[in-house]
């Protein structure tokens, strides 16, 4: 008797609230692989490669035990350009980030209207985010060729220059600014320029569905108070946008900060545009050092966690409390 009571015990029926457990379970399980195999295998495999001595034509046979030291570090930081790069990366990404939120939002501003053709115009802004960057930067380099780029052709022809500009291989360039001589990093202001036009779009979606929800009656009410369009903008419409703003921040500063292939099409990381991430690629492609491209990968994910723990420290309350 008390063995046919444990049976049907145990084979009593499932609850509602477990078999919802038993179903998430089913259903996530399949993204926990995807994610584990995908990303926290790799993650790993490159934290134990950053302590090894790992060459590519002995990659197969390193294990999980091998030499551990810290000869990679000291190699990454001692080589000739780190800490130049990092600034050179921190300046590209700052530049990219603060030009594609701005361009993002006055596209945004100048499209929530309603007009003939705001459709068709909406779904041009789209074009450089979802064209294939191999496309674009070869456009670019054309277009920006000193030999027969169009730019300097219309430069010499409008603007009155003296001799084509190399745009993409000019680390520093001279330029007058009200008589005074001023020297410009000309290659990285321009990988910078195309960072900007490229993901620009990515924020004009974001800032544009912002501005569709803001109520009409808050501009409403501040015109009718007398509020100038520039009042409205500071005091109606940014406050509802902040929040959009700070999360766009700080994802393009991480997309910014890790990006390689744009700088790559563009310059291969020469004349002043040497990223951590064509770092990287260079020291994994010309020295053939796993390691000491691993312990690099490393580095510049702690500088990015570093980046972001100071901005969630110091400003994210701040965005939140202009927002509320």
């Amino acid at each position: 008797m008390s063995t046919a009571t444990s049976g049907a015990r145990r084979r009593r029926p499932l609850t509602a609230a477990r078999r919802e457990n038993r179903a998430g379970l089913a259903f996530v399980t399949p993204t926990l692989l995807v994610v584990l195999v995908v990303v926290i295998v790799p993650i790993l495999w490159t934290v134990l490669l950053a302590f090894q001595h790992a060459r590519l034509i002995d990659i197969q046979g390193s294990g999980l035990f091998g030499n551990w030291s810290l000869d990679n570090f000291t190699q990454v930081f001692g080589s000739p350009g780190f800490w130049s790069s990092l600034g050179t990366t921190l300046a590209y990404t700052v530049g990219g980030t603060a030009g594609s939120i701005l361009l993002g939002l006055v596209a945004a501003l100048a499209l929530r209207r309603p007009f003939r053709g705001r459709g068709l115009l909406r779904g041009t802004m789209l074009l450089p985010y979802v064209a294939p960057v191999v496309a674009v930067a070869f456009v670019w380099e054309v277009a920006l060729s000193p030999q027969y780029g169009i730019v300097n052709d219309w430069g010499q022809r409008v603007l009155g220059w003296d001799h084509p500009v190399a745009f993409l291989s000019t680390r520093s360039y001279a330029v007058d600014v009200f008589g005074a001589h001023v020297t410009v990093p000309l290659a990285l202001l321009t990988v910078i320029a195309f960072e900007t036009w490229r993901y620009f779009p990515f924020a004009f979606l974001f800032l544009l569905a912002r501005l569709q929800a803001v109520p009409a009656g808050l501009e409403e009410a501040a015109r009718v108070d007398g509020a100038t369009p520039t009042q409205r903008f500071r005091h109606v419409l940014l406050p509802q946008l902040m929040p959009v703003i700070a999360l766009l921040s700080v994802l393009r500063f991480i997309m910014t900060f890790n990006k390689f292939d744009d700088v790559y099409l563009l310059t291969g990381g020469g004349s002043g545009t040497d990223v951590v991430a064509v770092r990287v690629y260079d020291f994994l492609t010309a020295n053939f050092d796993v390691g000491a491209a691993a312990a690099q990968a490393l580095v510049l994910a702690a500088a990015l966690m570093v980046l972001l723990g100071v901005y969630f420290a110091f400003f994210a309350k701040r965005v939140s409390k202009e927002a509320s």
